[in-house]
């Protein structure tokens, strides 16, 4: 870091800790982070410091090139506390902010301290029963921050595992836990480690029945393997875990699980930000699988906005609320899935009509029993994408799990 660079970080960091305590004093909260955000006319990544007062869930950003104030204090919907860790992306006036580092001691330690990451693995033995899942897993207030279905390869469950290698175990481990697809979960809240593990439950899934019979291992699991669900024992081990299966960068692509999308006799359905957002995914998971359809393969992606106009360019004047559709897939972490079922080719037509009208005050008329009736809001907020044609579900399919991996 050259010492222009050094001075102006310092600087910074100067203000907002000064600033952070004069509000403070004056019983009001400041957190305050860098940022960036890819501006596609200059193709240049812009840095900022975004300030988020709790109070008014208002907030003030700062061009760091340009020296000046970007954007006066304001409040902005969709952005909560919660929302504000590392690596995470939110939206503020349509403009996707990457939280790269925090810019002060203050935000450092009050949103650590609350926004610790586990990590998690629904095993194969529970994967048919992801739904359930994910529900009790959100019902302890865990934000799943990221998740993806994966195969894992022999070699790739060797380098997870190589703590184990030695002991007898080790080798019907491997056995197991490549027999199937498994889902990795990050997992988000205060102390997330340590409440992960309780909510798991004893190793022994027959040890859990008899004494904790509310924990996920409890419900799901079958013995001492077959466990249901994996968690880190610690925050090393977390760390280690997520970037195994969700890594930072991509210069050893052999070691990263792949997708277990078929490509196939498919079609597409995304679960929206706003139901994920509002505790919905493990509901509609469960309802799909409940109506015979298979989920060959699932990821959680944000998308930017030219991710999302590309995808949905189809909609672009032909549909009133196409602007909207594009601002709902941009307000936060939409989940993908590939959907199979026994219909074959005819998968995205009869899927489709599960799904039901694109108005959910329309389905619940129409057909009460579809997945719109029951989980969507409106025209924008209808809790699901899916494929329209048939020739539609595999090239969108690809599009996820294909192009933007």
């Amino acid at each position: 870091m050259s010492n222009k660079i050094f001075i102006i970080a310092l600087v910074v960091a100067l203000a907002a800790t000064f600033i952070n305590t004069y509000l403070k004093n004056k019983g009001e909260m400041r957190y305050v982070f860098h940022t960036e955000w890819y501006d596609p006319v200059s193709a240049t990544v812009k840095k900022f410091l975004l300030s988020f007062f709790p109070k008014d869930k208002s907030v003030e950003m700062y061009d760091l090139r340009a020296k000046r104030l970007f954007l006066k204090r304001l409040p902005v919907d969709g952005v909560e506390e919660k929302d504000l860790y590392l690596s995470n992306t939110i939206v503020i006036l349509s403009r996707q902010l990457k939280i790269t580092d925090y810019a002060d001691a203050t935000t450092r330690e009050q949103i650590s301290s609350k926004r610790q990451r586990t990590f998690a693995m629904v095993k194969p033995d529970a994967v048919h029963r992801l739904g359930e899942v994910i529900d009790l897993i959100q019902s302890q207030n865990f934000e799943i921050s990221q998740m993806k279905m994966v195969h894992l390869l022999r070699s790739q469950a060797e380098a997870f595992y190589r703590e184990h290698e030695d002991r007898p175990f080790f080798e019907p481990l491997l056995d197991y836990i490549t027999s199937g697809p498994v889902v990795a979960l990050e997992l988000i809240t205060a102390d997330a480690v340590k409440r992960w593990r309780k909510t798991l439950g004893p190793t022994d899934s027959n040890i859990a029945r008899l004494d904790a019979p509310e924990t996920l291992r409890a419900k799901f699991g079958k013995d001492k393997q077959s466990n249901a669900a994996h968690g880190s024992d610690s925050e090393i081990s977390a760390t280690r875990e997520i970037e195994f299966f969700f890594p930072s960068s991509k210069m050893n692509d052999v070691l990263v699980p792949q997708t277990t999308a078929r490509l196939a006799n498919n079609t597409c359905c995304i679960i929206k930000p706003h139901a994920v957002a509002a505790g919905k995914m493990g509901s509609i998971l469960k309802a799909i699988k409940d109506e015979g359809y298979d989920i060959s393969a699932l990821q959680m992606f944000r998308m930017d906005k030219v991710q999302a106009e590309e995808f949905l360019e189809v909609y672009k004047g032909v549909v009133s609320e196409y602007p909207g559709m594009v601002q709902q897939l941009l307000s936060g972490p939409a989940v993908a899935l590939e959907i199979t079922s026994i219909h074959g080719t005819e998968t995205p037509l009869k899927f489709r009509e599960f799904v039901g009208p694109a108005d959910p005050a329309v389905a619940r008329e129409l057909r009460p029993h579809s997945l719109r009736a029951w989980f969507g809001e409106d025209k924008v907020k209808n809790a699901v994408h899916c494929s329209d044609l048939p020739d539609d579900g595999p090239l969108e399919v690809e599009y996820f799990f294909k192009i933007l991996q």
